[in-house]
């Protein structure tokens, strides 16, 4: 895959908002499946920092606790409260998971602010890679504790005719395994669009010099509303697999 020519413009304008996504090999100038990118060291660095929170914010826990543990626990809390609120009881045995993806999500997101870096829930592949595993899992799930019975997911009996239960039974099935399909776009659509959209105004601003106070009140602003964005959308993420797991555990509700 060939990398992206340079950000510059001869008319003075640097506005080039899908640059940003391109993918980057770390070394070399070809990327192949196992090459290492920019979306790879952001992945990371999304990780060592939710592993850094939740396992150095609580390693040295105290009655008074620190802003790290104080945000660790928090965390916790939250998206344990979540998950049980959502999934019941039963749901708790898979909080490990749920939480991990919020972490993820969350840091990918909202690294990707820091100027220069990437942004991993940007491109589809990863979003689709997570959207595929709450689907695979949810579903396996399904099967293992309901059996035949996770099938009462799509068939629904208040429906007053068996005709009317037939259909309704195909539309719910179609509408399942668009799950994945609606989870991953939404997350890629709504952080392309706002990084893309800062990527112009900054062009903007880059261009015009002494007069660019209004671009970089923009910039400012769209900043302020993209953090509040990614931390949303790691939430939405999160409660939508949380109703999915639900629907795994309990079918016939």
């Amino acid at each position: 895959m060939a990398t992206a020519g340079p950000d510059t413009d001869p008319t003075g304008f640097n506005i080039h908002p899908m640059d940003q996504f391109l993918l980057r090999p770390l070394f070399g100038d070809q990327i192949h499946w196992y090459t290492p990118t920019n979306a790879t060291l952001w992945m990371f660095i999304a990780v060592a920092a939710a592993t850094l929170l939740m396992v150095a914010g609580t390693r040295g826990r105290a009655l008074v606790p620190s802003r790290a543990q104080s945000a660790a626990e928090v965390t916790y809390g939250f998206i344990r409260k979540m998950v049980e609120d959502v999934a019941g009881r039963e749901g708790a045995k898979y909080f490990p998971y749920i939480l991990t993806i919020f972490l993820f999500i969350l840091f990918a997101n909202v690294l990707a602010l820091i100027p220069t870096s990437f942004s991993p829930t940007s491109h589809i592949a990863v979003t689709a890679t997570l959207g595929i595993a709450v689907f695979v899992t949810v579903t396996t799930i399904g099967f293992v504790k309901n059996g035949p019975g996770f099938l009462k997911l799509f068939w629904v009996s208040e429906a007053p005719t068996l005709a009317l239960r037939i259909v309704l039974f195909f539309i719910e099935l179609i509408s399942y395994f668009i799950r994945p399909v609606s989870h991953s776009v939404r997350l890629f659509g709504v952080m392309t669009a706002g990084h893309a959209v800062v990527k112009v105004f900054a062009g903007f601003a880059g261009a015009l010099g002494i007069a660019a106070i209004l671009p970089i009140t923009a910039i400012v602003a769209m900043l302020a509303l993209e953090l509040l964005v990614a931390v949303i959308q790691a939430y939405v993420f999160t409660i939508l697999t949380c109703v999915y797991l639900n629907d795994a555990l309990h079918p016939g509700h």
